[in-house]
């Protein structure tokens, strides 16, 4: 094998630009053999299938100051690491687990959870080899020299923070506060590896560890004292004695996110505080917590984590008004770099350029935010741009969506250098591959505290249908998602309420379709069907 073609095919096809799609689409992607004083040379290994699970794990992206220690520390979390080779004049690295379970923790849970290292998103992936056989170049001596440091002591290379784990007390506590929603609260600031909620003295507290101590002193820097809604459910932080959090079970009471394998155990919390029973409704974080408040908050931003499919029973909804205080125009001062609009349009690339449409983006995408536009690329039709209302629902977009099939090849998507989707000049015919929908009716989170908000779940294979006429009966319904060539597996009606159903498709590819096909059909009685992505299942 020649040890200088490295066939890591990357994730999405994104390389500084997003018009060099033809350079890494097809075929292996070169690796120069001056990287890194002659590195490319140590690769040995088995050449395998783009993402074929593998010990080893190719990490792209990283900033160009990035060192060992914070390359190891990706791992650390799921295992031990065996094994460093950094490329740093190609801003990349492999990383080598004791085990092939643990890589494949790793890279399920940095698919849902985007790894971000001083502020740079970073892309983690299997790589196609099976180990790292790494030479003794100084490199390659610092490299081994930080694993042996990280691995005897296991102790955090941020030791400037007294601990990883944090303690947060939430006094005042108005409406209730999932541990979903603090997930995503304190995810801004770093990896959230491990959390558990309960209620001591009356009081709603969780104790959250980080996967470093520099991010845990972050959170407690800017978090400290703020308010989750406005004037009410204040936050209170400490460090924690404990150094590590022991999780037995992944619930709505605690949960380690590196461990999707924990059962779920007894999941019906015992709560002191009477607002905490609503709380904890599994799925459920009302925008407006009691059926009488009047107060609807508009969200502020969603936080990763945005945990889907790969670790079932781990749903993350968005977080219908977390942080309301922060989205108003102080939100800089409070420690929240305002994330700019440049970050709203998304790069979709490795579609079905036969089927694909304007439309058929703007219903999936659509599901996670409002779409403004959306640009075909003339000369490469198996890619395109969506631009979404704002960088958050850009952010739930990718998350939920990268990696899912639509029209029999998974989607790739990456943040794009774009600020906004041209539209053609008048004049200029572009064959309708480019829309504006800004002023659609089928937006579906115009409205703020839209209940819209809190049922955003990743693609699955049951779909949840609503606004259905009362003459439309099981049959009708189960026809109709047929009659495109999709297996229809099971069907109920909501008992209380005949608007709503759900229907169980063959596959989530089969959903994902079917959504993009009925949903905003005409069933007659001026009804349109309204379909989304349901975490129940029949």
């Amino acid at each position: 094998m020649d040890g200088s073609v490295h066939h890591d095919i990357t994730v999405g096809t994104k390389r500084g630009s997003d018009e060099l799609f033809s350079s890494v689409s097809n075929g292996p992607y070169i690796m120069s053999t001056t990287a890194n004083g002659n590195d490319s040379k140590k690769f040995k290994g088995d050449i395998r299938g783009p993402g074929v699970p593998s010990r080893v794990i190719h990490i792209r992206k990283l900033p160009n100051d990035i060192t060992e220690t914070e390359v190891i520390s990706l791992g650390l979390p799921f295992g031990d690491v065996t094994n460093l080779l950094m490329l740093k004049a190609k801003n990349q690295a492999f990383l080598e687990m004791s085990s092939e379970e643990a890589a494949q923790n790793m890279v399920g849970y940095y698919s849902t959870v985007m790894p971000v290292i001083r502020h740079h998103p970073v892309y983690v992936q299997f790589s196609n080899h099976k180990e790292l056989k790494t030479d003794n170049s100084p490199n390659q001596e610092r490299a081994q020299a930080a694993l042996r440091a990280l691995s005897t002591s296991h102790v955090d290379p941020a030791v400037a923070a007294p601990s990883a784990v944090l303690r947060v007390v939430v006094e005042n506590l108005v409406y209730p506060v999932t541990l979903d929603a603090l997930c995503q609260i304190f995810s801004k600031f770093g990896t959230v590896l491990r959390i558990i909620v309960f209620t001591k003295n009356s009081q709603f507290q969780a104790l959250l560890q980080y996967a470093d101590g520099a991010s845990a002193q972050a959170a407690k820097l800017s978090l400290d004292g703020q308010n989750i809604y406005n004037g009410c459910c204040t936050l209170r932080i400490s460090f924690s004695k404990l150094t590590s959090l022991n999780v037995k079970y992944n619930n709505e009471k605690s949960r380690d996110f590196t461990r999707p394998d924990l059962p779920t155990g007894d999941s019906q919390p015992t709560m002191e505080h009477p607002a905490m029973a609503t709380a904890f409704t599994p799925g459920i974080i009302s925008a407006a917590p009691y059926a009488g408040a009047t107060h609807a908050f508009p969200p502020a931003f969603t936080i990763q984590p945005a945990v889907s499919s790969p670790y079932p029973g781990l749903t993350v909804p968005a977080l219908p008004g977390a942080l309301a205080s922060l989205s108003l125009p102080g939100a800089t001062r409070l420690g929240f770099p305002s994330m700019s609009a440049g970050h709203c349009v998304l790069l979709v690339s490795n579609l079905n350029p036969e089927r694909v449409t304007p439309h058929c983006l703007f219903i999936l995408f659509g599901v996670y935010g409002d779409v403004m536009r959306v640009k075909i690329l003339f000369n490469k039709k198996e890619n395109a741009l969506v631009q979404m209302s704002d960088s958050t629902q850009a952010q739930l977009a990718m998350s939920h969506l990268n990696g899912q099939r639509l029209h029999g090849k998974p989607l790739r998507i990456t943040l794009s250098k774009h600020t906004n989707v041209q539209l053609p000049r008048e004049g200029h015919e572009d064959q309708g591959l480019t829309k504006d929908y800004s002023n659609s009716p089928l937006h579906r989170f115009k409205k703020p505290g839209s209940k819209n908000y809190s049922n955003i779940f990743p693609p699955s294979a049951t779909l949840h249908l609503s606004n259905i006429p009362p003459s439309v009966v099981e049959d009708d319904l189960k026809m109709l998602f047929s009659s495109s060539g999709a297996m229809v597996k099971a069907f109920k009606f909501f008992q209380k309420d005949h608007k709503m159903a759900l229907i169980q498709m063959g596959s989530v590819e089969e959903a994902i379709e079917s959504l993009i096909e009925f949903h905003n059909h005409d069933l007659g009685e001026n009804h349109h069907l309204r379909v989304s992505f349901s975490k129940s299942s029949i």
